[in-house]
């Protein structure tokens, strides 16, 4: 058992205050940062965290769920990091094949010696007893730094490239409709990669501008060693708090306009779309199917279902699915039960998992994985990796991946153009640097 000091501190911006704590924490090897911007989430639980420096550290490509549930029972402790989406091949008879430009490893997770927690006006710093003494230090450094210098990107000519092109998409897209239309699969979340090689970026400053576009609910930085995360995700994968689980697949997807009219009108469409409302249905239903495989019977809810949300370039169609749990069952089994998350597979999963490995050129590893943290109780809130870039300092390789929900009345050039939407912000973040 590990005991932490709090120190809280007050603090008068706080919008400002997050931005000197990232730049703070690029002296550290590891570092979790974990922002709301301000959304407010009913089953939300602070406005931001951040974790750095590791006490410990595990970095798993094999038996990662029996070495994480191991790592849990012994610390005791707050555990920040991720699950790969490619952690499927360890709870399924799966395999990923694909190309893989990142080399990242299946599942990282590492007890931080530092957190501070952001709520209102109160900053939180929870650090380990025997460096609790830093705590009033690391406050009046972080309110010294200055921002301006990390706020702008150094110049790079980055040259984005398509795995997949046009007409190969097309022809894919094509390959799923026939597998749906025979009866193999009912849904599948297609994906394709963008990347560039031989690339450097500045991640902090990267981060800061992906996040300025579309400000969501759940963005987050994620840095070990080499490895780079900046996302820009409005899903929500998981959380647990109590007895309670809480699951909020995103399926539905518009654009916004800046006439407010017009706008308004997109959201309704979307509301009213019996395709997207299909989409997002079977998602539901299958996440429903996955709760009830640990929830106490009769318990798994559907608070929500097809409720339209605008983000800053989207309108997201999302629902919320809940269940209660016995005391008993573990976080890690909870995840194993419900991995990889339906929104990103389709349904059923482990066929359109399957179909989805032939069809896609890419591994996605953290791409349509999930970054978050497990309390020293046990609860856990994890997000959908989305609408993120990923890089590999050492490699000097840059990607971005986006997909779309493929149905029987899918159009092959309306999911492009949907992935093209997708993909505006990290393109731009990337290619405006």
């Amino acid at each position: 058992m590990h005991l932490r000091t709090t120190h809280t501190f007050l603090i008068s911006n706080s919008a400002e205050f997050r931005t000197r704590l990232l730049i703070w924490a690029k002296k550290y090897e590891e570092a979790v940062f974990l922002d709301s911007n301000f959304h407010k989430d009913s089953y939300g639980t602070f406005d931001a965290v951040l974790a750095v420096d590791s006490n410990y550290s595990l970095s798993s490509n094999s038996n990662s769920f029996a070495k994480l549930k191991l790592a849990q029972e012994e610390k005791k402790d707050w555990l920040f990091g991720y699950f790969s989406y490619d952690l499927k091949n360890e709870l399924e008879s799966l395999e990923s094949n694909n190309y893989d430009g990142l080399h990242f490893p299946e599942l990282y997770f590492f007890q931080p010696k530092k957190i501070i927690i952001l709520n209102g006006n109160k900053a939180q710093f929870l650090y380990l007893e025997g460096i609790s003494y830093e705590a009033e230090e690391d406050f009046k450094a972080i309110l010294e730094l200055t921002t301006e210098v990390h706020l702008k990107p150094p110049k790079t000519n980055i040259k984005i490239r398509l795995r997949i092109h046009k007409d190969a998409y097309h022809n894919k897209a094509n390959l799923f409709l026939k597998h749906i239309h025979r009866g193999d699969i009912y849904e599948a979340n297609f994906c394709q990669e963008f990347y560039a090689e031989a690339t450097e970026i500045e991640p902090v400053s990267t981060y800061f501008n992906l996040n300025e576009i579309s400000e969501p609910p759940f963005a987050t930085f994620l840095k070990f060693d080499a490895n780079y995360l900046l996302s820009a995700t409005p899903e929500r994968y998981l959380k647990k708090i109590g007895n309670k689980v809480i699951s909020q697949p995103i399926k539905g997807t518009a654009a916004r306009s800046d006439d407010a009219k017009e706008d308004v009108a997109l959201k309704k469409n979307l509301k009213l779309d019996t395709k997207e409302r299909a989409e997002n249905i079977m998602i539901t239903d299958l996440v429903r199917n996955d709760l009830s495989r640990f929830a106490k019977k009769g318990t798994v809810t559907v608070e929500e279902l097809c409720e339209v949300y605008s983000f800053r370039q989207v309108h997201q169609m999302i629902s919320t699915i809940t269940a209660l749990v016995d005391k008993e069952e573990n976080s890690i089994d909870i995840i194993k039960a419900t991995f990889p998350m339906g929104s990103m597979t389709g349904a059923p999963k482990i066929a359109a998992m399957k179909l989805i490995e032939d069809l896609e050129e890419t591994k996605r590893g953290l791409y349509s994985g999930a970054v978050g943290y497990f309390t020293p109780t046990g609860d856990f809130d994890f997000n959908v990796i989305i609408r993120s870039i990923l890089y590999n300092k050492t490699q000097k390789y840059v990607s971005y991946s986006v997909g779309s929900a493929i149905t029987a009345n899918s159009d092959p050039e309306k999911e492009y153009q949907e992935c093209l939407l997708k993909a505006k912000a990290m393109r731009k973040v990337l290619e405006s640097n």
